[in-house]
């Protein structure tokens, strides 16, 4: 089949990897992609908010397959154009994917499907929001009912600045603080088979230790080797079928990506956020140890035929990953540094370790430069997290980009406290 990925992240970068690997892909094309991608697909540009003329590329390319990356051009419908043109695209309508797109959408949901979720109050004038501070306390979780690339959310023991971030929104969702380790659990779903991928971890603050702002990621993990075995079973029965039910019910079936993103809190799972795409930086590392060939489970999703394919299969090894992101990050970044020690990576630590392309751009001369506040993913895989972790570390210590941070503990504790560490 020839697929077209629209995106040019690290999360895109991880697809079209893996769409590279499977034997069945005869071409890729990604638009607009970066200057990773680009070593994997042939690149096209395009205004990936623009439906039809995402369409018009897919049909010109002969495409068997759009898949739809960000989350901004779903809530603008664009794999409605793509679907309205009778190409199979990956990726939920605009009606669908409000679940993305609106806070409040996925809370009504949430109550409809009786998903177990936070209490929570959706807030338009000060005064509800005063209301709905004092009701919860802190610490205080005020969320952007709409989208903000990963950075809409304050969590904070201040009621000022929790203040500030609400009235900075033209409707807020403020919710209660939710107790426990946070959890990443996608599944890939045509509007009624649901089929579950494995769950990650990732790390949302800027700074080690969990300090600092709220980022698109940091990093990320998988497996978890100190969740209960039968989460995935768990979150399945009560939260993602009955959700994708709920969906179809209204007439709005959500056929691609849902992403539950949850907190395993002292009275169980509840779902902090429902997304309608691959997570980034959790895509790197669960398609690190996806073995099944993905570019056919995707289009089984984008044709309704998932319920026929044989079950998923997977690696045992762990995956990590580590983002390098720009200087100032997750302020306004410094974009147009070189990076250097990308071919070192690839002559020293592949296949073990491998660079996932975020933020970058080839120049005239062909060097690579940073142009995003999250530049690259350094993905690696292991036996064990221990291995995975120490490969991408390693790998990551090989690169040089003027400025830039990462995190040094990602999955740090979890490597330490895995059985036979």
């Amino acid at each position: 089949m020839k697929v077209l990925v629209i995106g040019g992240g690290a999360r895109e970068h991880a697809l079209c990897r893996s769409l590279s690997l499977d034997p069945d892909v005869t071409a890729l094309h990604c638009a607009p992609g970066n200057a990773g991608i680009a070593e994997v697909a042939e690149l096209h540009r395009v205004d990936a908010l623009d439906g039809r003329a995402v369409a018009d590329l897919a049909a010109s390319l002969e495409a068997d397959l759009v898949v739809v990356g960000p989350e901004a051009p779903l809530v603008a419908g664009v794999a409605d154009a793509v679907r309205e043109r009778g190409i199979p695209v990956f990726g939920p309508s605009a009606d669908a994917a409000q679940l993305e797109g609106s806070k409040a959408f996925a809370k009504d949901v949430m109550a409809a499907a009786a998903v177990p979720t936070a209490r929570s109050y959706v807030c338009t004038t000060p005064e509800e929001i005063d209301e709905a501070l004092d009701a919860f306390g802190a610490p205080y979780v005020v969320k952007d009912d709409g989208l903000a690339a990963g950075k809409g959310v304050v969590v904070t023991d201040d009621v000022d600045l929790a203040r500030a971030h609400a009235l900075a929104c033209d409707r807020v969702v403020i919710e209660e603080f939710l107790d426990g380790p946070e959890v990443s659990l996608f599944a890939i779903t045509d509007g009624e088979t649901v089929v579950p991928l494995q769950p990650a971890q990732d790390f949302k603050r800027a700074y080690d230790g969990d300090e600092g702002p709220n980022t698109g990621g940091m990093g990320a993990y998988s497996p978890l080797p100190w969740a209960d075995p039968k989460l995935v079973d768990e979150v399945m029965a009560s939260v993602l079928q009955p959700t994708v039910d709920e969906l179809r019910r209204r007439g709005t079936p959500f056929s691609g990506l849902l992403y539950a993103g949850l907190a395993i809190t002292s009275r169980g799972v509840r779902v902090i956020e429902f997304n309608a795409r691959f997570g980034d930086p959790e895509t790197q590392v669960v398609l690190a140890r996806l073995r099944t060939p993905l570019g056919g489970l995707l289009r089984a999703a984008a044709t309704g035929n998932l319920a026929a394919l044989p079950p998923l299969r997977w690696s045992d090894d762990a995956a990590v990953t580590v983002v390098i992101a720009s200087h100032n990050y997750p302020d306004t970044p410094r974009t147009g540094d070189v990076i250097e020690g990308l071919a070192e990576v690839a002559a020293q630590d592949a296949p073990g370790a491998y660079v996932l392309h975020a933020g970058t751009k080839l120049d005239e001369a062909g060097a690579v430069r940073s142009a995003g506040g999250r530049v690259l993913s350094v993905t690696a895989a292991g036996a064990d997290l221990a291995t995975a972790r120490e490969r991408a570390y390693r790998a990551v210590g090989r690169i040089s980009l003027d400025g830039s941070q990462h995190r040094t503990d990602i999955a740090a504790k979890a490597a330490a406290e895995a059985p036979g560490a």
